[in-house]
């Protein structure tokens, strides 16, 4: 007889079925045996009478977890015996036919528990884990997810190709992981941080648009957002796109809809912002900032110029004064204040000076040192209104930016300003295509060497200060999330060599490093863009959860250790000496 998921069971009612699952729970009422069997689709009630000695004798030895296949006739329950909490609560299954296919011992984790066991326990025994209901649907959720990406971009017309997974060592902004090759000893393979070269190849192969979702590999240190090891990322790239517009047009129909009618969230607006990275940093103080809420940076530098405030005064002429404004804020206590504080220090500011509006009054410890006019202005500039608080900035413009931006993301936790319904999407375009490198001391490249700089290689011989030249470079940020990067692709050897001779490289560090990508490139490369999402960081943020692996079949944990697999692991002599490899213990 063939199998029968427990779903479809009540389209067979009064016939003969066979289904197979894992049993949920079990009831012994003396006269009858009650099993609530499992599988993927749902539960189903069996019912085992007596009368059948075979099976009522097997269902005795049952126990939660086993695995069964069964075999009975689908009935209508008695009136007043429905459960109408499940979707199979008007049928059940009497028995006629009970195998069990394996036992279960006594399980480490409960799996149908609202209290579930720590995060730890529950990725050692993943395998379990994945048996809630939750997870489930989870799996089956991002199964959706993927082919509704690959509808899309099938139907913009874009080549799905693979790229090799074993691959050469490229500077992607993370370190690498790498693999020894047994056949050329001393030597390594890469795996892959991003396609980008693959990619970029295919573009002179003369493909058209090219896609795949690919897994990638970047030993970073892992947070909520982000996994340790291995992502995966909607990866393309567009062959005679001369412009990142022409790639974001393409690409932002997809994640809208991907929000509204596969999410069923609400875009915060239609029409998705493009805000340059130097606004995005003065506004917001982030390159991702979250926009389901205002909380904007206000610059008050200028009425702070020449203040009686030293503080205030000396920030003036040397960096900046900036306040952020928080509606409702005058209820906050000494000790929620300190705790705010606290965050500040973390990123870098001396304190946190304030201004609390109340009563037709202002109070704070600082309020002595402004004059009325100061502080009039201050509430002009900020719309500060009875009840809220103003916090200050003061320092160097990118510590009072990262201070600012983090307490404006602090303070939409607090107040419970993220709408988990609404999708705020923004468009961050144009950014530095040099940084400056605190820990070495030197420029290097603001992302990676792939971008075109605005201007091309003129801009990179004519500008003096080379930390003003712009990318043709544009992240797209969801929720406060970056879930994309992308660009206009460098596809010019001569601005290749020239961005890195910037850096004091030679032409031959180029060749050696991107030898296939620039020889390439010397036989009629087409101008080319593209860019890759992080389709874990979306999926995170379309099923409401906050922790990225959460929505992972078999995620790593906090530490980069898979404790199900125990990997990291120790290899034994043999294996390291055919690799070549001779460990030395750290002294």
């Amino acid at each position: 007889m063939t199998r029968t998921y427990i779903s479809h069971a009540q389209e067979a009612l009064s016939h003969y079925i066979t289904v197979k699952g894992w049993v949920h729970t079990r009831r012994d009422h003396g006269g009858l045996i009650f099993i609530d069997l499992r599988d993927h689709t749902g539960v189903l009630q069996l019912v085992i009478q007596p009368e059948n000695q075979a099976a009522f004798h097997a269902a005795e030895q049952v126990r939660d977890e086993y695995v069964l296949s069964v075999t009975g006739l689908v009935k209508e329950r008695e009136e007043g015996l429905k459960n109408d909490k499940i979707p199979t609560g008007s049928i059940e299954l009497v028995v006629r036919d009970l195998t069990v296919l394996n036992k279960s011992e006594t399980l480490p984790i409960q799996i149908h528990s609202d209290v579930q066991a720590g995060e730890e326990l529950r990725l050692k025994y993943r395998y379990l884990d994945l048996r809630r209901e939750k997870m489930q649907r989870m799996l089956k959720m991002r199964s959706d997810y993927y082919r509704y990406i690959r509808t899309y971009m099938d139907d913009q017309e874009f080549t799905e190709i693979t790229t090799p997974i074993l691959a050469n060592s490229s500077p992607e902004g993370a370190r690498d992981f790498l693999v020894p090759s047994r056949v050329h000893p001393g030597k390594f393979y890469a795996l892959p941080q991003a396609p980008q070269q693959f990619k970029q190849l295919l573009m002179v192969g003369g493909v058209a648009k090219y896609y795949q979702i690919a897994t990638c590999f970047r030993d970073e240190d892992p947070r909520a957002d982000r996994l340790y090891g291995d992502f995966y990322q909607l990866d393309l790239e567009m062959a005679f796109a001369e412009s990142g517009e022409e790639v974001r047009a393409t690409m932002e129909p997809l994640i809208k809809q991907l929000v509204t009618d596969f999410g069923g969230k609400t875009l915060l607006s239609d029409d998705v912002p493009r805000i340059p990275y130097h606004e995005a940093m003065d506004v917001y103080g982030s390159d991702k900032p979250d926009l389901r809420f205002d909380m904007k940076l206000v610059d008050l530098t200028t009425v702070f110029t020449n203040t009686a405030f030293s503080v205030f005064k000396k920030a003036a002429e040397t960096g900046v004064v900036k306040a952020i404004r928080v509606e409702g804020g005058a209820t906050l206590s000494r000790s929620q204040i300190d705790t705010f504080t606290t965050i500040a220090k973390q990123e870098g500011a001396g304190g946190l000076a304030y201004l609390t509006f109340t009563d037709g009054d202002v109070k704070s410890p600082i309020a002595k040192f402004m004059s009325s006019e100061e502080i009039d202005a201050v509430r002009s500039a900020t719309g500060a209104k009875d009840g809220d608080v103003v916090f200050f900035g003061a320092d160097a413009r990118e510590t009072v930016n990262k201070v600012l931006g983090r307490l404006r993301n602090e303070f939409a936790d607090f107040y419970n300003l993220k709408d988990p319904n609404v999708v705020a999407l923004a468009w961050i375009v144009d950014f530095p295509f040099y940084e400056w490198n605190d820990g070495e001391k030197k420029i290097d490249f603001g992302h990676n060497p792939f971008s075109m700089p605005k201007g091309g290689v003129e801009a990179l011989e004519q500008t003096e200060d080379k930390l003003t030249i712009v990318a043709d470079q544009y992240d797209m940020v969801m929720n406060g999330y970056e879930i994309c990067s992308g660009a206009v692709r460098n596809h010019n050897p001569d601005v290749m060599y020239k961005a890195f001779g910037v850096l004091g490289y030679d032409e031959a560090y180029v060749d050696a490093k991107f030898g296939a990508m620039i020889n390439a490139f010397k036989y009629g490369a087409p101008p080319h863009a593209g860019c890759a999402f992080g389709i874990d960081r979306i999926f995170m943020v379309l099923v409401d959860e906050e922790n990225i692996r959460e929505v992972i079949a078999f995620p790593k944990n906090g530490s980069g250790v898979d404790t199900m697999m125990n990997s990291p692991s120790m290899i034994d002599d043999a294996q390291l000496s055919e690799l070549s490899i001779h460990i030395e213990e750290k002294r």
